[in-house]
């Protein structure tokens, strides 16, 4: 019997509630497909979570049709065959021979301009086919060769980091799809320090990083994925401020995901295997038994990328290459702090993340900056556009304002004018009365 396609059978774990209907009522399919559209899933071969309620029928009445074999994939058309008209195939290869340069808009415009194909008849994916199926998809002047890449690790530990995310099932009481965030000496294979997370974003990937500088010094350089949630200005300000070169991975092309990858696959093997999901019951019950299985298993291991020597036998020999926190362990915390552009209500607070903070009853009205601690989710701070600091923040107590004494203004504070303005009628009522400076009084008539 041949082993069924794990696809397959992953789709057909999706139907299971569908499938153990016998009967269903008026509108039930529907609900039922909604309910499984909603959940997260580890889909084998995809990064995804989501399954669509459209992608769920379609695969519901392939396999009331043809049974275990409509959930299988299809396979994709036959590489070289192409739905665009023999003529007109000619025509588009010969205008790309003629010039080798001209991307698939120019060679598109080129021939709707000359009458050889009505304007909208050609899409962009029918021309890439045909033309990468003639090995002319690469442009002039590009390399004839596929790129060349070589195998190659830092000379010493500290040196560069990577990061990446390895996307996992929910395990034990954890009922969401997990992120394994995890940041690794290039030269030593040591695991800097490695989380797991409820999300993939660079709130998270700073989060890791903070505990490993705090354990492991200073990389020169840290090199991460190329996607948009690692690009926040947040995540380049920090590495600017603690002297860590950030370089992004080319799209396509994760120079070291290789060693990070063979680190998963231990992981999966050695951890996860071994993994008692029953004393899982939260985040920090998992990853308190991640951090023990890195530090007294994994680092001690035997390393053959590295010649069967232990990671950290291999950081150790490098420690003077290290560059220590130093000066900067005591403001830390402030490096990793955020800042963002709020304007202070009318009461003296600011919002920030549902949650409301006092500042200097002062800055009323003004529009400041606020310094927040995005992992505690508070407000330790505001600063002007300079980053002169104008006070610190607290939570609002709305209990504590029932019965707090409040500045009351003076009258000229209430009024906006001197206390002593300058009247002319008053003047003359105290000339009359003998208050003026002189003493003088005019004489009385009868």
């Amino acid at each position: 019997m041949h082993e069924i396609h794990p696809l397959a059978l992953f789709r057909l774990s999706v139907l299971g509630p569908l499938l153990s209907r016998e009967r269903l009522v008026h509108g039930e399919l529907k609900r039922l497909v909604r309910e499984q559209a909603a959940r997260l899933y580890d889909i084998p071969g995809s990064r995804r979570a989501h399954i669509s309620e459209k992608t769920i029928e379609a695969w519901l009445y392939a396999y009331r049709r043809d049974g275990l074999d409509g959930l299988l994939p299809k396979p994709r058309t036959a590489r070289g065959h192409s739905k665009i008209p023999a003529e007109l195939q000619v025509a588009i290869l010969a205008a790309k021979r003629a010039n080798p340069r001209r991307s698939i808009r120019a060679l598109r415009e080129l021939l709707e301009r000359s009458g050889t194909v009505a304007r909208g008849q050609l899409s962009r994916s029918a021309i890439h086919r045909l033309l990468q199926a003639h090995g002319l998809s690469r442009p002039s002047g590009g390399p004839s060769e596929p790129e060349e890449y070589r195998s190659f690790e830092a000379e010493h530990a500290g040196a560069i980091w990577y990061g990446d995310v390895m996307h996992a099932p929910a395990l034990g009481g954890l009922r969401r799809k997990l992120y394994l965030v995890s940041l690794m000496d290039d030269a030593s294979r040591l695991i800097t320090h490695s989380a797991f997370c409820l999300g993939e974003t660079a709130l998270d990937v700073e989060g890791v990083l903070k505990q490993a500088v705090l354990k492991r010094g200073l990389p020169n350089k840290l090199v991460i994925d190329n996607g948009a949630a690692y690009r926040a200005k947040t995540l380049q300000g920090i590495c600017a401020r603690l002297g860590i070169q950030l370089v992004y991975c080319r799209p396509y092309a994760p120079e070291g995901k290789g060693k990070l990858e063979r680190w998963h696959r231990t992981l999966r093997d050695g951890f996860l295997s071994e993994l008692d999901a029953a004393r899982v019951h939260e985040l920090g019950d998992l990853n308190a038994r991640l951090w023990a299985w890195i530090e007294v298993l994994y680092h001690h291991m035997p390393h053959g990328g590295l010649n069967g020597t232990p990671p950290l036998a291999r950081y150790q020999r490098d420690l003077a290459h290290i560059r220590p926190l130093g000066a900067l362990a005591a403001r830390l915390d402030a490096l990793f702090h955020h800042r963002i552009t709020r304007t202070v209500r009318k009461d003296g607070t600011v919002a920030y993340q549902g949650e409301r903070f006092e500042v200097p009853y002062e800055l009323a009205g003004r529009s400041v900056v606020l310094v927040v601690d995005p992992h505690r989710a508070q407000v330790v701070g505001v600063e002007d556009a300079d980053g002169t600091s104008l006070g610190a923040a607290t939570p609002l107590d709305v209990l504590a304002n029932a019965t707090r004494k409040r500045r009351k203004p003076g009258p000229s504070e209430r009024s906006g004018a001197p206390a002593d303005p300058l009247n002319a009628v008053e003047l003359a009522y105290r000339e009359y009365h003998g208050l003026c400076v002189d003493n003088t009084a005019p004489e009385k008539t009868r």
